[in-house]
């Protein structure tokens, strides 16, 4: 089985969706998150959004991930624009993506509701800055993120298998 990316802007549900996933399908799981530089943590906690220059090496360590895994694994990953889908996809062939789409509104709703996240609700319309929608990408699912987890998760897997 090729890896998947379940991606989207901050508080869509990339984790809870991601994790569901990886046991439904007995893959790894893997968080993009945990791959930040310390610097990028703290840029974020500080308020300030990361540019593209601050997620090369993110980028980078999210690839090698990819192919520590050649039989497949969940990689829960903004993958906001189409350059950074492009760069996973060449690390690992057959990649497929599970769009979480929500409104900027419920994104900041979200994130609200988390309590001591490093991602600050003060950034969220900075991801839909960034946001490049993966419409019409090959191997591509995009569902909305407002469903349940459950219809989420069947549906993500009737389109993987």
């Amino acid at each position: 089985m090729p890896s998947v990316v379940v991606m989207g802007v901050a508080g869509c549900g990339k984790s809870a969706v991601g994790q569901r996933l990886a046991l439904a399908l007995g893959l790894p799981m893997v968080e993009g998150d945990s791959f930040h530089p310390p610097a990028n943590l703290q840029k974020m906690a500080n308020g300030q959004a990361l540019d593209d220059a601050d997620r090369v090496d993110w980028l980078a360590a999210l690839c090698v991930a990819l192919q520590q895994h050649p039989k497949g694994c969940v990689l829960a990953c903004s993958a906001l624009k189409l350059s950074y889908r492009s760069q996973l996809r060449t690390a690992s062939p057959g990649l497929r993506f599970v769009y979480l789409q929500i409104s900027a509104q419920e994104s900041l709703r979200r994130v609200s509701q988390r309590a001591g996240h490093f991602y600050p609700p003060s950034l969220v319309q900075s991801q839909f800055d960034a946001l490049q929608e993966p419409r019409g990408e090959q191997g591509t699912l995009a569902l909305d993120g407002t469903m349940g987890l459950d219809s989420i998760t069947q549906q993500a897997l009737g389109f993987l298998r």
